[in-house]
């Protein structure tokens, strides 16, 4: 089973990555992915946090804003709340589908150890996984997946072709 965590340094285009992987592997005829993505939440061109959103079924949250009350993390406050009942949900119910997508395995989400745990059943699965993972973090979680997963670092030179190249990889796993 193919398991592939896409790294680099923050800002190189690690999301966009795994997202146009995602999209070309959904035009698939029931090729079902489940999971996660994050993006950034801007307002006047200033990054003020993040969103977190439901692969399957779109719901989406608030995973950190720099106006918050969860624990801080930088300049960010996490939502715990939005994190552990759609992030970890999603990542627990993509266990039925074809394809599970982690975007992203990061200080924020390994706050919470209901994502830990999520994240871990995923692990103990025989499920395909293709996921970001923050470039410097110690967590075993994240020592984990550096171990059992083939990492590709996302640079300047790669981030076009990687997508399509992920995607083929997982297709040809798949068939």
């Amino acid at each position: 089973m193919l398991r592939i965590a896409v790294t680099g340094s923050p800002g190189i285009g690690k999301s966009t990555v795994v997202a146009k992987a995602a999209e070309k592997l959904a035009e698939e005829p029931g090729f079902r992915i489940g999971g996660i993505r994050t993006a950034e939440i801007r307002k006047e061109g200033h990054r003020e946090g993040f969103s977190i959103r439901d692969l399957a079924t779109g719901k989406t949250g608030m995973l950190s804003h720099v106006k918050g009350s969860g624990p801080r993390l930088g300049k960010y406050h996490v939502n715990l709340d939005d994190l552990e009942r759609i992030g970890a949900s999603a990542v627990r119910n993509a266990l039925a589908c074809d394809l599970i997508v982690i975007d992203e395995i990061g200080p924020m989400e390994l706050i919470s150890q209901s994502f830990v745990s999520a994240v871990e059943e995923v692990l103990e699965s025989d499920k395909p996984v293709l996921a970001v993972l923050h470039h410097s973090s110690r967590h075993p979680l994240a020592q984990r997946i550096r171990k059992e997963f083939e990492v590709l670092t996302v640079d300047k030179g790669n981030r076009d072709e990687l997508p399509e190249k992920i995607s083929n990889r997982f297709l040809r796993e798949s068939g």
